[in-house]
């Protein structure tokens, strides 16, 4: 990755780092994005009781841990493994990825310009970073329309190839939010009172729903924004509920 920080990562800092010395009750790893070395104690590699230190770790594994205690003067940094939950693991990593996959695009490029990857890196990734949060972030804007590569001052050429490849090769983000709608009627025409609110959503852009059995409903949105799939779900519910409502029953609605 050509991405590198300076100075020092902060306490409790999610980290991507490189197993390079594995020893009976430490492991030594390379902080891959500061280019720093750090220690884990045995106690930090996993809960209970560790019989052997190499069940867990291993030289050149890339493991993602948590930033405990940094000692700037001696350039100690302590770490943790085991305090990492498989959501943070699993967030790095696809923040990593992304990191990669714009760094990728950049490479293409370039090479196809004959210039240094690292010179085109340069010129992009300080304003990225500093405006939109990451280099993959930017692309994802300029994607969305909201960024463009005007601000850098590239030339005309490689500005428009560069947003090019950036439109071909990043996706939006989906977003996908789930509810559960409950409905115990008791009227005879309960099945084709169901039937007539449910009609009232058919072919709605985005939405899905499937019977899950024992009067639960599955609500499910797909959007390329929180807010739209948030505004799709609720007005579909509502449509729903308020063709169940005239009749006698019990209606209820959970996100999941």
């Amino acid at each position: 990755m050509l991405l590198k920080y300076t100075g020092f990562p902060e306490e409790n800092e999610i980290v991507l780092c490189t197993v390079t010395n594995v020893q009976f009750h430490s492991v030594f790893v390379k902080l891959d994005e500061y280019n720093k070395n750090g220690m884990i104690h045995i106690s930090e590699i996993s809960p209970g009781r560790i019989r052997n230190i190499r069940d867990f770790v291993k030289e050149d594994k890339v493991i993602v841990c948590k930033v405990l205690r940094i000692n700037k003067e001696r350039g100690h940094i302590d770490l943790s493994l085991r305090r990492v939950n498989e959501n943070q693991r699993r967030g790095k990593i696809n923040e990593v990825k992304q990191e990669q996959k714009a760094e990728k695009i950049l490479e293409f490029v370039a090479k196809d310009n004959k210039i240094k990857t690292e010179e085109l890196f340069d010129k992009i990734n300080p304003i990225a970073m500093e405006e939109h949060g990451s280099l993959y972030e930017f692309f994802e804007e300029v994607v969305d329309d909201k960024a463009d590569f005007k601000k850098f001052k590239l030339d005309k050429h490689l500005a428009e190839q560069l947003e090019e490849i950036v439109r071909q090769r990043i996706k939006p983000p989906i977003v996908d939010i789930e509810g559960t709608l409950s409905a115990t009627l008791y009227e005879k025409e309960g099945v084709e009172i169901i039937k007539k609110a449910f009609s009232t959503i058919k072919g709605t852009e985005g939405l899905d729903c499937k019977y899950l059995g024992g009067g639960k409903y599955q609500f499910r949105v797909e959007s390329d924004n929180y807010k739209d799939a948030e505004l799709i779900l609720k007005e579909a519910v509502s449509k729903v509920e308020k063709v169940l409502a005239k009749a006698d029953g019990v209606i209820s609605f959970n996100r999941d």
